[in-house]
């Protein structure tokens, strides 16, 4: 009986649920709720807290010294943001904006530091997804200097569509507009209307009560 149980602890451990275990009530921080288009914070304002998306989505957006304006990120449910704040970043890198209305659990930053040292399971997924976010922006830096445009949108579609994530059961996107990609995708609001009518004639997206990425839309990014 002895080894069964022992055989048990690691499927215990991989049953950690970050999800529930954030949203339990156990975690010493307050959830805000943010109507769509409303500053989460501000580029500038005081990084002090680590932020949870329970609902929702948000962006991120950074503001040049010459007003020019560009989106570094959409995050969704389950997401982190504004981890700066443990590497001692004294102030926000960019502006945080509800992309719909979100349920965002804030975690100061000393609440944030004791829990992923108290907690290892925690802490081991939060590293995980850390690295996961690294190698995206290492991707999206490579997309930026190597890829077209075509084949910018199309990533930044599927990755808006949270292609390949195990608890995605349709690709349908929030709201979102033509700017907005153009922030992202770092080209013209004309070329990336010129790019979606392109792969709505192709069947890679559909309107149809929103926008539905289809996975057929990888064969744009995959094509030399």
């Amino acid at each position: 009986m002895g080894n069964h149980k022992e055989r048990l602890a690691p499927d215990k451990q991989e049953r950690f649920d970050l999800k529930a275990f954030l949203e339990s009530g156990g975690v010493a921080g307050k959830v805000v709720e943010r109507r769509q288009g409303e500053v989460i914070y501000s580029q500038g304002d005081p990084c002090d807290s680590v932020i949870y998306i329970q609902t929702g989505g948000v962006k991120l957006q950074v503001t040049s010294h010459a007003g020019k304006e560009a989106v570094v990120a959409m995050l969704g449910p389950s997401d982190f943001f504004g981890e700066g704040a443990l590497a001692g970043q004294p102030v926000r890198m960019a502006t945080a904006i509800a992309t719909s209305a979100s349920a965002l659990l804030m975690i100061e930053k000393q609440q944030m530091t004791r829990l992923l040292h108290e907690q290892h399971e925690l802490s081991d997924r939060f590293l995980a997804y850390m690295l996961t976010r690294n190698i995206r922006v290492e991707a999206d830096l490579v997309d930026q200097l190597f890829n077209s445009s075509e084949k910018r949108l199309a990533r930044t579609l599927l990755l808006l569509a949270r292609y390949g994530k195990r608890d995605t059961t349709h690709r349908v996107l929030p709201k979102i507009s033509q700017e907005t990609l153009a922030g992202m995708v770092g080209t013209t609001r004309s070329r990336v209307n010129f790019f979606m009518n392109k792969f709505k004639k192709l069947g890679f997206i559909e309107y149809n009560g929103g926008l539905r990425v289809n996975d057929s839309l990888l064969s744009i990014v995959l094509h030399d």
